[in-house]
C-alpha cells in the first residue's frame, strides 16, 4: 500500500519546500504509525497540506493519521482540538506538534456540502457555541491579522478590477477593528465551511455534526461567518443578493451574532480574498475576484 498517493507526490511543483517535505513524508508516516501502534485501515486521502490515512490504533479504535505540511495557519491546530476536547470538534487522541501530526477520531465521509445551503449554515452557527470559548495564550491575534491587512490593502492599485470604494471601505474597517479589543480573546476556527463539518456516528441528528481543520486564531466569533458565504457560489445562480442574505442572517440569528459587526468582517475577508489574488498571484483569478466583490456588496444591500 502506498503511503502517499501520486496526486500528493505532485505537489512537489509547488517547490522546493514542499519537494523536501514530501520525501520525507513516507518515512515519517512509518515511523508515526511505529511510535503510536497504529495499523493502515484504508487508503491514504490528502487535501491541499495535509496527508490523512485512516488507521486502527492498538486497543481497535477507528481513527485516522493526519501528518501536515509545516505552515503557520496549522502551528496550532492541536492546541485548538486539545482546547476544544471533542465539544464541536473531532477529538484529538494524540498529537506531535514538532512533526506536525496529529491523531483523531475517525468519522464520518459525509460532510455538509449535499445539504440545502440554509440548514448547512444553521448547523455550523450552532457548532459556534461550544468552539468560541476563552483562546490559549500561545494563538495568534486577529488584531495584528487586521492591521497587517490595512496596510496591504492600500497597495491596491486604482487599476485592479475592484471597486476602489470597497478597497477603501476594507482598510477603514481593517484599522478600526485592529483597535477594538473585541477582536482578540476567542478561540475561533477561521475556516468553518461545508467541507470542513463532517458527520459524527451513523446518522447524523441535531447536534452530530463536528468540525475539522481549524486554522485558529485568538480572534472575534464574527469573523467566522464569510466562509459559508463564499462557498458553494454558484447556488446563488439567478438570486445573489437574496442568497447570500438568506445565509447571513441564517448565520446570525442561529448564533446570536451581531448583524453589523458580522457584515463588517465579511466586508474584510471577501477583500483580503481580492488583495490575495491582485497582490499575491502571478495569474490573478477573475472569476474568484467577481464573486468577492459581488458577495461584499450583496450583503451591504
Amino acid at each position: 500500500m502506498s503511503l502517499v498517493p501520486p496526486s500528493l507526490q505532485a505537489y512537489a511543483e509547488r517547490g522546493p519546500e514542499w519537494a523536501d517535505w514530501l520525501d520525507r513524508l513516507p518515512g515519517l508516516v512509518r515511523d508515526l504509525l511505529a511510535e503510536w501502534e497504529l495499523s493502515p485501515d484504508g487508503a491514504a486521502t490528502h487535501g491541499r497540506t495535509a496527508l490523512v490515512l485512516p488507521v486502527r490504533t492498538a486497543e481497535a479504535e477507528d481513527a485516522v493519521l493526519k501528518v501536515g505540511w509545516p505552515h503557520w495557519e496549522a502551528e496550532h491546530e492541536a492546541l485548538a482540538l486539545q482546547r476544544w476536547g471533542g465539544r464541536g470538534a473531532v477529538r484529538l487522541l494524540r498529537a506531535d506538534p514538532r512533526r506536525w501530526a496529529l491523531l483523531l477520531d475517525r468519522l464520518r465521509s459525509g460532510d455538509l456540502t449535499e445539504l440545502w445551503d440554509v440548514e448547512a449554515c444553521e448547523i455550523v452557527a450552532g457548532l459556534y457555541a461550544d468552539l468560541h470559548v476563552p483562546a490559549p495564550p500561545q494563538l495568534r491575534r486577529l488584531s495584528t491579522q487586521a492591521a497587517r491587512w490595512a496596510e496591504e490593502l492600500s497597495r491596491i492599485g486604482r487599476g485592479a478590477p475592484v471597486p476602489p470604494r470597497l478597497v477603501v471601505q476594507a482598510a477603514g474597517l481593517c484599522r478600526e477593528l485592529a483597535r477594538d479589543p473585541a477582536t482578540d480573546g476567542i478561540l475561533i476556527h477561521t475556516d468553518l465551511h461545508y467541507e470542513n463539518v463532517l458527520a459524527a456516528g451513523d446518522a447524523p441528528a441535531p447536534g452530530g455534526w463536528l468540525a475539522i481543520d481549524p486554522k485558529p486564531l485568538s480572534g472575534d466569533p464574527h469573523y467566522e461567518l464569510a466562509p459559508m458565504l463564499w462557498n458553494r457560489y454558484a447556488e446563488y445562480a439567478g438570486r445573489l443578493r437574496d442568497g447570500v442574505r438568506d445565509r447571513f442572517f441564517a448565520l446570525v440569528d442561529t448564533a446570536g451574532l451581531d448583524e453589523d459587526r458580522a457584515r463588517a468582517w465579511v466586508v474584510v475577508r471577501m477583500l483580503v480574498n481580492i488583495k490575495e489574488e491582485v497582490l499575491e498571484s502571478a495569474a490573478p483569478d477573475r472569476d474568484r475576484i467577481t464573486a468577492c466583490v459581488a458577495v461584499a456588496k450583496a450583503v451591504q444591500d
